[in-house]
């Protein structure tokens, strides 16, 4: 007889219930192998579970962020803004979740502590902070590049004695702001969004802010019935469109030649500024972000925006850049930030003139003196790409350690293997998307997928990455790093955690270079990996004409 905590067996073990992980386990699921997620929170949807900050959205148009496999699917799903909010984005990933049937195999409330590799077994042995364990032959990491906060070390951080929560891990209940006196911290994408939301309630919000961003209007805005009939009727060329294009939006890549005049120009700019968010980077002048005068002609209209809604001209000073051009970090898209700093109950701190010296039982420090609150907001960003990778406990061949091998900055192939973690996968992951999140991503599911069924029916059990793949894929993520819109100092570098290596994050091919990747793959009958049966089976060719299922 077994013993009760005996490990559970199972094909595909999937971590994270984010848009990666909850399409990982209904390809797993369709396609007949038996499967488990694994999810720290206690419902669907990963960012948009955790990132439930007062007026947290989409900068990406909603019908470009959902699964588009699933004609049912999107024809029935109602979107009513361009841009979702997040009760509207939960309850999308929920619906997916319902429709797939695929609650019955997520485990809510589970934190994954190891994930060892067993070279006899051809397993991974995943273990639970409540002690649960599983025997896995595949383990797919959907952890996402957003999940683990990030908290700069600022001393005394645990005195305070009010309330504090980070943008990235809000509570579900609400969290009460009339009347405080509140502090954020941060002006990044989330503390953009929520600024507007807490300085319309507190008694007092005063903003600290590190270095400003080039933040331009959402312009987001309700459906209309005549927008949702002709989503739906065009649903085939939405669908083919967004799996193809080259940066997974319906827009295509910039193509407009800079107009001849300064006038034209600023005719355009005026134009882009009222368009909705990614259209002033996908339907703007091709050469905008890297052409430096048109790019500075660009950030100079954005100033001159700022220091027209903004009153105060001190404080609209402190709000405009002067580290970095337009896309060299990543722009977030806001509705209301600039007008809540005419509000009397608001005020701004540049970190750079008077730095934070610690936080206090009662409030923060700085160099300029202390100031009271009843709640901080940390609006700090996240450890992107590795960090919540690295803190898995992953273990591959002869104890190969995860975070060791990737000390020096992460080396993958696609964004979605590395070298002596055989069946360890994790699309979502670094070296991913230089595009639209769900659509660079479900093209490295699609792979994986794809890849566990060519195993399968190949009667294969383990599958690991030559070095030299690895070591390729990586080298042309570092050349064209080079080239990359984002500067050093973005977290797409890695840059706003102290002590990380300075690498690139992202795949700067975007998804034409993934897919030449994996064509040059298939086109090689998948020989290029290192592909063997499970340990104490016999090779595929033994097996016969119909090999038996992995698991």
């Amino acid at each position: 007889m077994e013993a009760d905590n005996a490990p559970e067996e199972v094909d595909v073990l999937v971590i994270g219930a984010g848009v990666t992980g909850l399409y990982q386990l209904q390809k797993a699921r369709a396609d007949g192998f038996s499967a488990v997620l694994l999810e720290a929170g206690h419902g669907v949807g990963g960012t948009w579970f955790w990132n439930r900050y007062p007026l947290a959205r989409f900068d990406s148009e909603s019908y470009t962020y959902v699964y588009v496999f699933d004609q049912e699917l999107f024809e029935e799903w109602e979107w009513t803004e361009h841009f979702a909010a997040q009760p509207e984005i939960e309850r999308y990933f929920q619906r997916f979740t319902e429709k797939f049937e695929l609650e019955p195999h997520i485990r809510f409330g589970t934190e994954v502590t190891s994930v060892v590799w067993n070279d006899a077994t051809g397993t991974w042995l995943v273990t639970a902070a409540d002690g649960r364990t599983w025997n896995a032959r595949f383990v797919v990491a959907a952890t996402g590049m957003l999940s683990l906060p990030y908290f700069p070390d600022v001393a005394g951080r645990e005195d305070f004695r009010g309330e504090s929560h980070h943008t990235g891990r809000w509570p579900q209940e609400p969290v009460e702001l009339a009347g405080k006196r509140v502090a954020v911290i941060g002006t990044g994408s989330s503390g953009v969004q929520v600024i507007p939301a807490i300085a319309a309630e507190a008694a007092s919000l005063t903003v600290y802010q590190r270095t400003p961003n080039w933040c331009t209007p959402l312009n987001n805005s309700p459906i209309t019935d005549e927008e949702q009939a002709d989503l739906r009727a065009r649903y085939e060329w939405i669908r083919d469109t967004l799996n193809t294009s080259a940066t997974g939006f319906l827009a295509p890549a910039p193509s407009r030649e800079a107009h001849a005049t300064p006038e034209e120009r600023r005719e355009f700019y005026e134009q882009m500024w009222n368009s909705p968010g990614f259209a002033k980077l996908l339907d703007s002048y091709k050469d905008l972000t890297y052409n430096p005068e048109l790019n500075r002609e660009w950030c100079d209209f954005i100033a001159e925006k700022i220091r027209s809604i903004v009153d105060d001209p001190a404080t609209a000073s402190k709000l405009i850049p002067t580290d970095h051009g337009f896309s060299e970090k990543r722009p977030p898209f806001v509705n209301g930030y600039f007008e809540v700093f005419n509000q009397p109950n608001v005020s701004l701190v540049s970190l750079v003139d008077t730095p934070m010296v610690r936080v206090t039982e009662t409030g923060i420090e700085t160099t300029a003196g202390h100031e009271e609150f009843d709640l901080i907001v940390w609006a700090t960003g996240f450890d992107y790409g590795t960090g919540q990778l690295c803190r898995l406990g992953v273990r591959g061949v002869d104890g190969k350690v995860l975070e060791d091998h990737w000390v020096d900055g992460p080396k993958t192939y696609l964004g979605v293997q590395t070298t002596g973690f055989p069946n360890f996968f994790f699309p979502g992951g670094p070296h991913g998307a230089s595009a639209n999140v769900p659509r660079y991503n479900s093209d490295q599911v699609d792979y994986v997928a794809e890849l566990l069924r060519v195993m399968r029916d190949r009667g294969l059990g383990v599958v690991d990455v030559p070095e030299e793949l690895e070591s390729d894929f990586t080298a042309m993520v570092d050349k064209l790093a080079r080239h990359a819109l984002f500067n050093e100092s973005s977290y797409f570098f890695g840059g706003n955690i102290p002590g990380k290596p300075i690498k690139y994050l992202l795949n700067p091919g975007g998804r034409p270079v993934l897919f030449r990747y994996i064509d040059e793959l298939k086109a090689g009958d998948w020989s290029a990996l290192h592909l063997a049966p499970s340990p104490g089976e016999p090779s595929g060719g033994d097996r016969g004409e119909q090999p038996a299922a992995i698991g």
